[in-house]
């Protein structure tokens, strides 16, 4: 059974123009998740799924490699991973029954160690399709509320008077890894449901990138982790 690492970066991100292969900390964005994959040691191979030929050269200048450039029509603003993913499984013709692993190229903050922690959960279990990396929400959404009009109406107001710290805890998709059996990628299933298993990553190797200010807070994350 092959391991492989598919790391999608497409070119033409909006909010931040070239975002995936820009300068984190000294170093384009992208070299971090393909040193993260390499560092792990779980991979047999570690390829990178791009549109763009700049972004394509930064990723093999990192010992990534490019067996194919990614079809136009799967690198739009709106198009999902999973099709992307399998496209990559099919187009090198990886095994169904192999294990593959989704690394988000904007994923600097990732511990090695949580990518194989992930591996061993998926090996553990075989009856689930994927081990996926996830974070608790800094304040619980059980105490959410929306504002209309200038009306406020809660969410959930059977919990308005109960403690925070007696309510069950709500994770999110961390947006960092998703390891999956290649057959499930390529029939679409979806990965938030009961065949997955979350891997429970700590908020300081979790920060979501999509505007100049997130970065920010990124960069100053991933400061901190390292001066310790």
């Amino acid at each position: 059974m092959k391991k492989i690492a598919v790391i999608p970066a497409r070119g033409g991100s909006k909010r931040i123009p070239k975002k995936n292969i820009r300068l984190f900390c000294g170093q384009p964005i992208l070299a971090y998740s393909i040193q993260n994959a390499i560092q792990s040691g779980a991979f047999d191979e570690i390829i990178v799924s791009t549109d763009d030929e700049e972004i394509a050269e930064i990723a093999r200048s990192h010992n990534a490699k490019i067996p194919f450039i990614r079809p136009k029509h799967l690198a739009l603003d709106t198009t999902p991973t999973l099709p992307v993913i399998a496209h990559a499984i099919e187009t090198l013709g990886i095994s169904k029954d192999d294990l593959v692993c989704c690394i988000y190229p904007t994923a600097p903050l990732l511990e090695p160690k949580y990518i194989i922690l992930g591996l061993e959960k998926l090996m553990e279990n075989p009856h689930k399709l994927y081990a996926f990396s996830c974070v608790n929400f800094d304040y619980t959404p059980w105490r959410g509320f929306l504002i209309d009009n200038e009306k406020i109406s809660m969410l959930f107001p059977q919990h308005s008077l109960t403690r925070s710290q007696d309510l069950s805890k709500i994770y999110h998709d961390a947006g960092a890894f998703y390891w999956g059996r290649a057959s499930a990628f390529c029939e679409g299933k979806m990965i938030f449901e009961s065949h997955s298993l979350g891997i429970v990553l700590p908020k300081m190797s979790v920060q979501d990138i999509d505007t100049p200010d997130d970065w920010e807070i990124a960069e100053i994350k991933y400061k901190l982790k390292h001066s310790r």
